[in-house]
C-alpha cells in the first residue's frame, strides 16, 4: 500500500524548499517534497548547458510565437531560447493584473533557484528595525542577531563568493577563500569614487553563489566562468536545488520527491488547530490524493504560498488559513529597479579581462544612511560592470572586406554601467487576492494581482538615476548617460511580502519563527514572509530564515509541542 504518513511536507522546491528538505531530512524526519512541475534532474536536464547562441535557431532571440505563449515574459529580458521550458506555462496558470504586474514563474523541481542571479547579500542590523523605527507597517520579530547565526549556516553549504569589506551597511559573511575579483577598470573606479566621496561610498565585488573553490564530495566544482548560469549549471557551480539541497536530502535516505504535484489545500483539523496534511491534484491524470503529516513548510514561492493559504480551511476563515489578521495578501513588496546610468572609460586600451566572470560589482546602499538624509525613506544599492564593446558596436556602420575584418579584431572601448535595485515599502493596500470568477487548467483559482508603487518609490526614482550619473561623473568617466527604462511591479523578480511575519497574532500572519498564527504547525518561510525588503537580494535571508524554523520547528515536535 502507497504510504501517504510522513513526518514533515515541504510544499514546493525553489531555493527556500530545497533547505526545508535537506535541514529536515538530515535532522531525521521523513519528509515528502512536492512541486508541481516536472523532474528537472541535475546534468541531464539542463538541455542548452553547453549551448552557444549559434547553436540555437533563432540565436537565444525570443520567437514570434513565444512572444504569443509567454506574453509576460516577452516583456523582459528573461523570455529566450537557452531558458525556453524553464518558465510557467502561461495559458495553463494565468494571473489577472488589476494593475500591471509581471510575475515571472518557474514551475519545475527546483524552481527559479535554476534561474536566479545568484547575488547574495545579508540584510544588515537596521533592515530589522526601520519599520518600527519609522512606523511604517509593523516591526520584525526578530533582530539581525537572531539570524547572523543562520546565515552563518547557509553560507558555509551555499558557497558565497564575496569579499570581506568591513561595511555595517552589508555583514561581512562566511565567505569562501577565493573570491571573485573586479576587473582592471571597476578597480580604478572604485579608487576614484572613495576619493571623490571621502571613502563614504563604495565599489566592491557583488557577492555571488558561485563556487570559486570545489567541493569534490558534494559533487560540485569550481565556476568555469562561462556566464551560462541560467541554462543549468552540470557543473554544480552554483548554488541550486539539483546541485546542493536536493542531494544532501536524498543522501539521508529521508526524502520522497514527487513531482506534477499541484498541492490544492492544507488539510486543516478545527479542533486541534492543527494542520494535518495536503491536497494533492496530480498534474498529469488530475488524480486528488491526500498526505498526512506533522509539520507543513510551505515554499511554493511568495505569491504561489499565499494562495495555498488562501484556499485552505475556508470553512473556519472565509480567508482561509492565516487570515484571521486580516494581512494575508497584503503589503506586496519587490525591488525596482530598472534606472541608472552608464560611461565611457578612457585610458585602459590595452588592458583585458579573463573569462565570463559570472557576477558584477557592487555599490552598497548609502541614501538615508549615517548623515546622508532624504526627502523619502530607504534607500537602494546599485548592480553593475565594466566590459569592453563587441562587434555589436560596428553594425551600424558595416564596411566591406578588408576593412571590416581589421575593424573587428580589436575589442571595443571600455563600458561601465549600473542599474540601481530600490527598496519598496510594505503597504496594505498593495494586495493579491483570489479570483472569484477565473480558474487556471485544473479548475482553481488565479490570483489576481493590485499592486503600485507608491509616492516613496517614486521620488527615489530619481535620486537612483542621478546619483548614478553624479558618481560617474565624479569619477572623472566620459560619455555619461542616465536612463530609466520603466518600471512596474514584479519585474525585479523578488516578490515578497503577503504572510508577513511580527509580534502580534492581530497584525501578522506569522510568528518569529515563520509558524502560522492559526496553525502552528504550517511554516511559510519563502519571500511571503518577509515584513520589509531591505533593498539587497532577498535569497540569502530565505534560506536563513528556512533553516532557523526548522530548527525550532524540529525542536517543538521532540517536545510534543506541535
Amino acid at each position: 500500500m502507497k504510504n501517504n504518513k510522513y513526518d514533515a511536507i515541504v510544499v514546493g522546491s525553489g531555493i527556500s524548499g530545497g533547505w526545508a528538505a535537506k535541514e529536515l531530512t538530515e535532522k531525521g524526519l521523513k519528509v515528502l517534497m512536492l512541486d508541481r512541475g516536472k523532474n528537472v534532474e541535475h546534468g541531464k536536464g539542463y538541455t542548452n548547458a553547453h549551448k552557444e547562441n549559434f547553436d540555437l535557431p533563432h540565436k537565444n532571440r525570443p520567437t514570434n510565437e513565444m512572444k504569443k505563449k509567454f506574453p509576460v515574459l516577452s516583456r523582459d529580458y528573461v523570455l529566450n531560447e537557452a531558458t525556453s521550458g524553464m518558465w510557467a506555462d502561461e495559458q495553463d496558470s494565468p494571473y489577472k493584473e488589476d494593475k500591471p504586474f509581471s510575475w515571472f514563474r518557474s514551475h519545475n523541481v527546483g524552481g527559479r533557484s535554476l534561474l536566479w542571479g545568484r547575488q547574495s547579500y545579508r540584510f544588515n542590523a537596521e533592515d530589522f528595525v526601520a519599520n518600527k523605527k519609522e512606523g511604517i507597517a509593523v516591526d520584525w520579530p526578530i533582530r539581525y542577531e537572531d539570524i547572523a547565526p543562520w546565515y552563518d549556516h547557509v553560507e558555509k553549504f551555499a558557497g558565497i563568493s564575496g569579499n570581506r569589506d568591513g561595511l555595517n551597511v552589508l555583514p561581512d559573511g562566511e565567505f569562501m577563500q577565493v573570491g571573485m575579483d573586479l576587473n582592471v577598470v571597476e578597480k580604478d573606479v572604485a579608487k576614484r569614487l572613495q576619493k571623490a566621496y571621502k571613502g563614504e561610498r563604495h565599489l566592491i565585488i557583488g557577492r555571488t553563489s558561485n563556487m570559486t573553490q570545489a567541493k569534490p564530495e558534494e559533487g560540485r566544482t569550481a565556476c568555469m566562468y562561462r556566464a551560462k548560469c541560467s541554462h543549468g549549471c552540470p557543473f554544480g557551480a552554483y548554488f541550486s536545488t539539483q546541485s546542493s539541497t536536493l542531494p544532501a536530502a536524498m543522501k539521508t535516505g529521508n526524502l520522497t520527491l514527487r513531482p506534477f504535484s499541484i498541492v490544492k489545500e492544507i488539510l486543516f483539523d478545527k479542533d486541534k488547530k492543527r494542520a494535518t496534511g495536503v491536497m494533492v491534484i496530480d498534474a498529469e491524470t488530475n488524480e486528488t490524493i491526500e498526505y498526512q503529516s506533522k509539520i507543513i513548510f510551505v515554499n511554493a514561492s511568495a505569491f504561489n504560498s499565499t494562495w495555498l493559504l488562501m484556499n485552505s480551511a475556508t470553512d473556519v476563515w472565509d480567508s482561509g488559513l492565516g487570515s484571521s489578521s486580516g494581512e494575508l495578501g497584503h503589503n506586496v513588496m519587490d525591488h525596482h529597479f530598472r534606472t541608472g546610468a552608464s560611461a565611457s572609460v578612457e585610458g585602459y586600451e590595452d588592458k583585458y579581462y579573463f573569462g565570463r566572470r559570472p557576477t558584477g560589482f557592487y555599490v552598497p546602499r548609502f541614501a538615508n544612511w549615517g548623515k546622508d538624509k532624504r526627502d523619502y525613506l530607504r534607500g537602494w544599492g546599485y548592480q553593475g560592470g565594466a566590459s569592453r564593446t563587441n562587434w555589436r558596436r560596428e553594425v551600424s556602420e558595416l564596411g566591406i572586406g578588408e576593412n571590416l575584418k581589421d575593424a573587428l579584431s580589436e575589442p571595443g572601448n571600455w563600458q561601465i554601467g549600473m542599474t540601481a535595485f530600490g527598496e519598496m515599502l510594505p503597504d496594505h493596500s498593495n494586495r493579491i487576492y483570489l479570483s472569484k470568477t477565473e480558474t487556471d487548467k485544473w479548475g482553481l483559482p488565479i490570483l489576481a494581482m493590485d499592486v503600485e508603487v507608491k509616492d516613496n518609490e517614486i521620488k527615489m526614482r530619481k535620486d537612483m538615476m542621478q546619483e548614478a550619473v553624479d558618481m560617474f561623473e565624479a569619477a572623472g568617466l566620459t560619455n555619461v548617460h542616465g536612463w530609466d527604462s520603466g518600471y512596474s511591479p514584479g519585474m525585479g523578480i523578488h516578490e515578497m511580502g503577503t504572510a508577513r511575519m511580527g509580534r502580534d497574532p492581530k497584525t501578522s500572519v506569522l510568528n518569529a519563527f515563520n509558524q502560522v498564527w492559526d496553525a502552528p504547525n504550517v511554516f511559510v518561510t519563502d519571500g511571503a514572509c518577509m515584513t520589509s525588503a531591505s533593498c539587497v537580494n532577498p535569497s540569502l535571508t530565505y534560506m536563513a530564515l528556512t533553516a532557523r524554523a526548522v530548527d525550532h520547528a524540529v525542536k517543538e515536535l521532540n517536545k510534543r509541542n506541535l
